[in-house]
């Protein structure tokens, strides 16, 4: 199984034991409307939480053992959803870094 299909799984599931496995220690995610950088622990704190946002129709563009790109959609409890696409770093079979790029769509 590709390491973005284990990272989109472990989110849906929130198994931060399973999330761990992909993510290296030193992984940072980066917004690129803001280009804020968000530390592994943050993340992972958040994406296990109530207020986590459901991934759906994930699709995985491209993976190699350097780079994953993926798209998918992303539902928040306030009802709004996102199109992301989203660009992975692996090294030494973890994803060092991801940087995302999101659209607004209309709410359901």
């Amino acid at each position: 199984m590709s390491i973005i299909q284990k990272l989109i799984d472990a989110q849906n599931n929130q198994d931060l034991k399973a999330y761990n496995e992909v993510v290296s220690k030193d992984y940072v995610w980066v917004k690129h409307s803001t280009g804020e950088e968000i530390p592994r622990d943050e993340l992972s704190k958040w994406l296990i939480s109530p207020d986590a946002p459901k991934t759906e129709n994930a699709r995985i563009i491209y993976e190699n053992n350097e780079i994953g790109v993926a798209h998918f959609f992303v539902s928040f409890k306030d009802g709004s959803r996102q199109a992301v696409l989203a660009v992975y770093n692996i090294k030494d079979g973890k994803i060092i870094r991801s940087e995302t790029g999101a659209t607004n769509i209309t709410k359901k």
